[in-house]
């Protein structure tokens, strides 16, 4: 199947300054969003990313350390973030390969009862452009989180944001209303699509632990400080015009012992702006649509 498009056609260029004006809600200046991502690591598989190098240089199957490395993620680290965020009334969009939702359902049914937005993220994790069928996996996904929370994931990231020509148009058709995986923007941006246009909701490949901790090799409270540099620029450029702040963390990475400090000042950091407003993704979604509709045609 061929596009229509190419996913770099699919978003119009607007310049910050020559945009419409936005209104925020009770006296707000600025969103942020928490994205916690749980996911699924099958050990037959090769890993979706590693920790360590395998012996020698070749690479074995099953990947133990590797796979552990994860898992430990699910079993302790997990509950940190959530500690972290209940403790302090924080509603996060989780961002939920749909397989978990019968992997690992005492993560899920955490989430569930604490209200956090249930995100799709594929059904296992793995790059889309590995998927065979992209639509039946998308539709999988979906009624794996309908049936385990009784409500269809309105908005979706995809592992590790890959999308192929087609991704699009496929969420699209299956319901899909907003998308984390165009890291192109402070504000929501329209996407064309097939059959009706998807919105982009500000994600984030700096404010993330995966690149900070697992590629970049940062201290472990790296997260807070370069967390608040881009609260406060943010805040300060939402002068103008709004802007979206995320926040995207793993149980594995982030809820470890030596991090979870980093991600709980952060946290705090944000909390004491009083005209900061934290949302889940479907109600910025929900903030920017009412404004600025979706485009016809």
């Amino acid at each position: 199947m061929t596009s229509p498009r190419l996913l770099s056609d699919r978003v119009p260029y607007m310049a910050m300054p020559d945009r419409p004006p936005l209104t925020m809600p009770d006296g707000k200046r600025m969103l942020v969003w928490i994205i916690v991502n749980v996911e699924h690591w099958s050990i037959e598989r090769a890993m979706p990313r590693t920790v360590l190098p395998p012996p020698m240089g070749q690479p074995l199957l099953p990947d133990l350390p590797n796979w552990s490395w994860h898992e430990y993620g699910m079993r302790a680290g997990f509950w940190r973030l959530y500690d972290a965020l209940v403790s302090r009334h924080i509603v996060p969009t989780l961002a939920i390969n749909g397989i978990v939702c019968q992997s690992y359902p005492r993560v899920a049914q955490a989430a569930l009862d604490a209200g956090w937005e249930f995100m799709g993220h594929s059904y296992v994790q793995g790059p889309m452009h590995r998927v065979e069928d992209q639509a039946l996996a998308i539709r999988q996904t979906i009624e794996s989180i309908r049936a385990f929370t009784g409500k269809a994931p309105r908005g979706w990231e995809s592992p590790g944001l890959t999308e192929t020509d087609e991704t699009l148009d496929h969420l699209s058709a299956a319901g899909i209303e907003y998308v984390a995986d165009w890291v192109i923007d402070d504000q929501p941006t329209w996407i064309q699509a097939k059959p009706r246009p998807v919105l982009s909701v500000p994600y984030t490949v700096e404010i993330n632990d995966i690149p900070l901790m697992a590629i970049q090799n940062h201290r472990s409270d790296e997260l807070y400080h370069r967390g608040v540099l881009q609260l406060e620029r943010l805040w300060k450029d939402s002068a103008q015009s709004p802007r979206v702040m995320a926040i995207s963390v793993h149980p594995y990475i982030t809820g470890v012992p030596h991090r979870i400090e980093a991600f709980e000042r952060l946290l705090d950091a944000v909390l004491a702006k009083a005209d900061v407003a934290i949302m889940t993704g479907e109600k910025i979604a929900d903030w920017y649509t009412q404004q600025i509709p979706a485009p016809k045609g």
